[in-house]
């Protein structure tokens, strides 16, 4: 019987989580069965196995590649008030709401992960919690332990991850419009809140 080498377990392994991630977005997790999962990735059940113990391995695994990409673009962001209204913009846009398979993890399937079992929500607080102190990085130059600053980021967190779930949801088009401009000027409001405080001074 031929062995595969450890990288191509791991190439396997990875096509598997990407796969996976864009079936949970756009289907669900609970719309999502593991022989659709690993037809995805071109495997067969049996397959699965060997690289996940249980549905709920592999959804966590997810959960922390798509929050572990999510921290990488904020943390790549240059310094400065212009990068993070780009990227208040972009998340906030018609082209990420209509992209449920290649968008925010959060916005896709935050209702979900509420009710699954204690390995996927350790998950994903551990990426939420990555990308709320990236966050943080960029609303104040040393954010250290500033409970000001950590609370702006987890409103800009909680903020952006509703609106562009409570714009999918509506059927009216220009009713999601303006919930998409509405969040992006709260948004805004509270990036630079900081700001606004130290020219008051």
């Amino acid at each position: 019987m031929a062995r595969y080498r450890p990288e191509h377990k791991e190439a396997t392994r990875r096509r598997m989580i990407e796969t996976a991630s864009r079936r949970f977005k756009s289907d669900g997790i609970d719309g999502s069965g593991i022989a659709t999962l690993v037809a995805d990735a071109g495997l067969t059940n049996g397959a699965f196995y060997g690289h996940f113990a249980s549905k709920d391995e592999l959804i966590a695994a997810v959960l922390s590649q798509q929050f572990e990409v999510q921290v990488g673009v904020v943390n790549d962001l240059p310094p400065g008030l212009a990068s993070v209204e780009e990227y208040l913009r972009r998340y906030l846009s018609p082209a990420h709401r209509d992209d449920l398979a290649g968008g925010c993890p959060s916005a896709a399937l935050l209702d979900e992960i509420g009710r699954c079992d204690q390995s996927v929500r350790e998950a994903y607080t551990d990426g939420a919690s990555a990308l709320i102190a990236a966050i943080s990085r960029h609303l104040d130059a040393d954010p250290g332990d500033n409970p000001s600053t950590n609370a702006r980021a987890i409103g800009l967190f909680t903020l952006l991850v509703g609106s562009i779930q409570a714009a999918r949801a509506v059927t009216d088009p220009e009713l999601s419009e303006r919930i998409l401009a509405a969040g992006y000027a709260n948004a805004m409001t509270l990036a630079t809140a900081h700001r606004t405080d130290q020219e008051s001074a």
